[in-house]
């Protein structure tokens, strides 16, 4: 695989920033030097928000790298001494930062954990953070989960009781779950009481397509089903009517260039039982992504070209080209000529877990929806260089077939 693949590299504290990039990281890296200075009593939050693709990880890479590096090596700065951790809850996005601590100076493997790792460890040794990031803050719990082995409310209220200064990543289209339910209301909600500052990327760093391929991705997660966009420069985007020519043609593309996987929305068997569940359409048989032990993260494994990836194995990452079958749940209605979403087709167990303080069904109904689609929007926006289209439902598959 080329090495230009490697999300160790893409994630580097040396990949040059944009304009844009440099502005937050020095805005955050002098938010973090005032409120360590200023001893406040309450934790301190900058909240970075960005749609998917617009370089938040690579920034946060940067940061904490600086910081760390000012902590353990700078005797003059106002962080020299701190105690700062990265918490990641992707366990193969943690895979990648750990692998990146390990080439670098000042960074520690054991400055990365999982959210619910450093809380309960804090808990029980009593010990608090300077500075805490938090990468894919909205995968955080908002809800207890004893399977998590989280006891309390919600994981970012208990970081913010264990940390002087607290940056978070967030974005709204990329929460999945009902236990992780956030939304802009309950973040400012939470947060309102405490000195924060937000900052929102705009510019779209993974996919090398123009505006008009993620305007059409974001209509079709609002519902819209419109005409694939034409003139789409060195972008691929194709739409597929048979699963098996797709993944024919994902094969061909990670032979010639690498890190190219198909993947699919929930709508398949999927039971937490330890078997080999299956993605079936026509001729087309894969096992969905297995758990994966290796340090290495699942889409550089070159076997995982055998398996169908999921929001579980490719949140956070970059693809060269991707495939994603339009799974049962996502259908057309060619009387309304809208997107449908079928909550109930929904075959993950974790997905939509109760929740008490969720009690509307009309709320829960649209909660439930737009989870169904974030999944979509996270699958839609992996693809660097080119993304292709299948869709299970017949009515759904004839009409991206029309508008093509």
């Amino acid at each position: 695989m080329n090495n230009s693949n490697s999300a160790i590299q893409k994630l580097s504290p040396f990949t040059s920033l944009s304009t844009e990039q440099t502005a937050l990281k020095v805005q955050v890296e002098d938010f973090c030097k005032a409120h360590i200075a200023q001893h406040d009593s309450q934790s301190a939050i900058f909240t970075i928000r960005g749609d998917a693709g617009t370089g938040k990880s690579v920034v946060l890479s940067q940061l904490f790298n600086d910081i760390q590096t000012a902590a353990r090596s700078l005797p003059n700065s106002p962080l020299f001494g701190t105690d700062n951790i990265f918490l990641v809850n992707h366990p193969e996005i943690l895979k990648v930062y750990k692998e990146l601590a390990g080439t670098l100076p000042n960074l520690k493997k054991k400055d990365f954990q999982r959210p619910t790792t450093f809380i309960n460890q804090s808990h029980k040794t009593k010990r608090s953070a300077d500075i805490v990031i938090i990468d894919e803050a909205h995968l955080l719990l908002s809800r207890p989960d004893r399977y998590n082995n989280f006891e309390q409310d919600n994981q970012l209220t208990e970081i913010m009781k264990l940390a002087r200064v607290v940056i978070i990543v967030f974005d709204r289209y990329q929460v999945l779950k009902t236990k992780s339910y956030w939304d802009d209301e309950r973040l400012t909600q939470l947060i309102a009481a405490h000195p924060h500052r937000d900052f929102h990327l705009h510019q779209q760093f993974r996919m090398q397509a123009n505006a008009a391929v993620i305007d059409w991705i974001d209509a079709l997660t609002s519902y819209s089903v419109l005409p694939l966009p034409k003139n789409v420069g060195d972008f691929e985007m194709t739409v597929f009517d048979d699963a098996q020519a797709m993944y024919d043609k994902i094969k061909q593309r990670d032979a010639q260039v690498g890190l190219s996987r198909i993947v699919a929305t929930s709508g398949y068997p999927s039971k937490l039982d330890g078997g080999q569940h299956y993605v079936t359409e026509g001729q087309f048989k894969l096992p969905w992504d297995q758990y994966n032990y290796q340090a290495t993260a699942w889409a550089e494994l070159p076997a995982t070209i055998n398996e169908v990836g999921s929001i579980y194995t490719v949140q956070g990452f970059d693809l060269n080209y991707v495939g994603v079958i339009l799974g049962p749940p996502i259908d057309y209605d060619q009387k309304t000529k809208r997107l449908v979403i079928h909550t109930d087709l929904v075959t993950d167990p974790e997905v939509f877990k109760r929740r008490d303080d969720l009690t509307n069904p009309t709320e829960i109904a649209r909660i439930k929806e737009q989870l169904t689609l974030n999944v979509l929007n996270v699958l839609l926006k992996r693809g660097v260089h080119g993304l292709y289209i299948y869709a299970s439902q017949p009515a759904l598959r004839q009409r991206l077939n029309e508008l093509s």
